[in-house]
């Protein structure tokens, strides 16, 4: 396993499991922060160039689609990061709150903390766990 992937699966799973844990214990509030997102186009646009720049990174400087599943599991994260920014920055106004909608996220806070907490903890505990492989092999 290369350095990278163990320290992305590290930042990815610790962050991801913060948040799940946010949405876990704070669930009204998150779904009204979120929700009030879409009321601010200035925010939603800077929201949409972090996003859009930490999916770019991750794709830049993490697209392997072999050696395991732990770094599937990073590249995945790091297109869908990609694409979510993306989402946020291409579409009007109108139409991310449809996908926060269509997402119906305010429905099921727990379910997607759930998986959340899930893919989080899988990637923490895999990279904390994983052997860096030696240079040159």
């Amino acid at each position: 396993m290369t350095s990278r992937t163990i320290f992305l699966g590290k930042l990815l799973g610790a962050y991801i499991i913060i948040f799940a844990a946010a949405m876990l214990f704070n669930s009204q509030g998150m779904i009204a922060a979120v929700g009030g997102l879409f009321q601010d186009a200035s925010v939603m646009l800077v929201l949409g160039v972090i996003v859009v720049a930490a999916g770019l990174a991750m794709v830049f400087g993490h697209n392997v689609w072999t050696g395991g599943a732990l770094p599937v599991v990073v590249t995945v994260v790091g297109w869908l990061t990609l694409l979510k920014g993306l989402i946020l920055l291409l579409l009007p106004s109108g139409g991310q709150q449809a996908y926060f909608v269509a997402t119906r996220f305010a429905q099921f806070p727990y379910v997607y903390a759930a998986i959340s907490f899930v893919l989080g903890a899988y990637l923490l505990v895999a990279s904390l766990t994983a052997r860096r492989t030696p240079l040159g092999s």
